[in-house]
């Protein structure tokens, strides 16, 4: 099974609101990814790139990636987020 990785595009409208949201989501995060990368500021080297943070995590697989973004306790922290950011969220399947 190939492993999986949520990536978010993030526009932070309000710092405040984003702390909120990390607090509520990050104890989730922990028990179910790994943090690859989390960059305010990504080297743009083609094109546009969405947002100003950008966070990679991974998974064991899209199934379990998908369960912890569709997880009550993650759900529970959306809303802050949509608050405080615009954001692209995806799960990406590994090779």
């Amino acid at each position: 099974m190939s492993k999986a990785y949520v990536v978010f595009t993030e526009t932070i409208r309000d710092a405040a609101g984003m702390e909120a949201y990390g607090a509520k989501a990050m104890p989730t995060i922990m028990q179910a990814a790994t943090i690859l990368a989390a960059d305010e500021n990504p080297t743009v080297l083609e094109g546009d790139w969405p947002g100003q943070r950008t966070v990679v995590l991974e998974f064991e697989s899209a199934d379990a990636a998908r369960a912890w973004y569709d997880s009550s306790e993650y759900q529970a922290a959306i809303p802050l987020r949509r608050a405080a950011a615009e954001a692209n969220v995806v799960i990406i399947t590994g090779l």
